[in-house]
């Protein structure tokens, strides 16, 4: 008689510390906050335009400056979340936020309000903090997922859409109010809502994750957390971010004025249309985390840039026809091209899923390249992400004036992603010439000879 010993077919996974669920949850939830603190001149930008009475471009420009301050010190806030830990960092980032938030409910002029804005967009730093938080508490065969869930806190970003479609009313029936004695009506009132927020999820998360800390990078020299950023690979995936992060920013804050303008739709409904995309951009997230912990992050990458190319190709074509004259003087209209409100919506909410499933795939590339310093390689390509939304809305705008097509903000967004799959595509294949060089002579497949006989 024999005995047969069943092998192992997989190691078994690494457990998850406890309190791990309590730190995702709790700076889930903290970073949903922020980004909704971050991205509200999206939707506030068209009641702030008619009573300042701003151009297109200063409108723009509101939202970029906040984008600006939520993408500059997100290296730095890495790596401190890094050496001493996510808990303070975050917390001590709520309340911080909390302060030019209550003074934006007070703004009445336009460069108070540019520097306010300024201020209050330090809220979108945290995303680098949640970052090295999560990969500090997580094993690394659950760190995509957690990345993911985390990341879904972009869906902050229609919380104030979402309040607006709610109560429709919200804006002029509070206008004139004051409430508490200190917070005024109208748009103001929203600062005024996360104000109090802020304060209050800064105490609930302080007194409920470990008050004993995990810390990636505790005692690592800062030069030694610097260290990766030398690797072009890093640069890489921080373009990367700025096609899939920076761009779902950008249209964030853009798409509810361009359909108010271009479809003549009350905000209130552009609100909602807009919330059609930023759902998908941000709940897709732990999908795409998952996607990239099971079939890996590059293949989810290319299809990613693929969805995203074929929808802006679409997007980006402007309305109208071709007119040919003839040489007998008549005219004839050739071609005629328009998309209807229907098809804008479904393409937009199909570029919204790309985006989704690729912000969770780039941050699944950090950790395993990198898993000793999460922290400045995260906050270095989130820096980078948050910066292409600080570009791309001035740039959409001055490419509509100069342009005169609204649908060239769709082509920005083209060149950008085909920018980044070619990199993608050529850094492939290069790898694979690197790893086979006796393969890469040869273009055609070997034909066998023929048997004699």
């Amino acid at each position: 008689m024999s005995t047969r010993t069943t092998p192992h077919r997989t190691a078994a996974r690494a457990e998850v510390p406890t309190g791990a669920r309590r730190v995702l949850v709790m700076s889930t939830v903290a970073f949903t906050l922020m980004f909704a603190v971050w991205l509200m001149f999206g939707i506030l930008g068209v009641p702030i335009q008619k009573e300042l009475g701003l151009s297109d471009p200063e409108l723009a420009w509101i939202s970029a400056v906040a984008v600006l301050n939520g993408s500059l010190w997100r290296l730095p806030a890495g790596m401190l979340a890094d050496r001493v830990g996510g808990r303070v960092v975050t917390v001590g980032m709520l309340l911080v936020t909390a302060v030019p938030c209550f003074l934006l409910t007070r703004v009445s002029s336009y460069g108070a309000l540019l520097v306010l804005a300024f201020l209050v967009g330090f809220a979108g730093n945290l995303f680098s903090v949640g970052v090295a938080w999560n990969a500090a508490w997580f094993p690394k065969d659950r760190q995509g997922f957690a990345l993911g869930v985390f990341g879904a806190g972009n869906v902050g970003a229609s919380v104030t859409k979402l309040l607006l479609v709610l109560v429709p009313t919200i804006l002029t029936a509070t206008a004139g109010a004051t409430y508490l004695g200190i917070f005024p009506g109208g748009w103001r009132i929203f600062p005024a809502i996360y104000t109090v927020a802020l304060v209050v999820v800064a105490l609930v998360t302080l007194a409920v994750v470990p008050r004993h800390d995990r810390r990636g990078g505790a005692g690592k020299p800062v030069r030694e957390m610097l260290a990766p950023l030398r690797h072009v690979r890093v640069w890489r995936f921080s373009l990367y971010y700025a096609a899939v992060f920076g761009a779902y920013v950008a249209l964030s804050a853009w798409l509810p004025k361009y359909y108010v303008d271009n479809f003549g739709v009350e905000l209130s409904t552009a609100a909602l249309l807009t919330a059609t995309f930023i759902f998908p951009a941000s709940l897709l997230r732990p999908v795409g985390g998952w996607f990239s912990d099971r079939f890996g992050a590059r293949r989810v990458m290319y299809w990613t840039f693929g969805i995203m190319l074929a929808t802006t190709g679409i997007l980006m074509m402007p309305n109208g026809h071709l007119v040919i004259a003839h040489p007998d003087g008549r005219e004839s209209e050739h071609l005629a091209y328009a998309i209807g409100l229907a098809p804008f919506v479904l393409l937009v909410f199909l570029l919204g899923c790309g985006m989704g499933v690729g912000k969770a795939a780039v941050y699944k590339h950090i950790p395993e390249y990198f898993p000793g310093n999460v922290g400045s390689v995260g906050g270095l390509v989130g820096m980078f992400g948050g910066l292409g939304g600080f570009f791309l809305p001035p740039l959409f705008a001055y490419t509509k004036l100069w342009s005169g097509f609204p649908s060239s903000t769709f082509f920005v967004l083209f060149l950008l992603t085909a920018g980044c799959a070619l990199w993608m595509h050529w850094t492939v294949v290069h790898m694979l010439h690197s790893g086979s060089p006796d393969l890469a002579r040869h273009l055609e497949t070997p034909v066998a000879a023929p048997v004699a006989g």
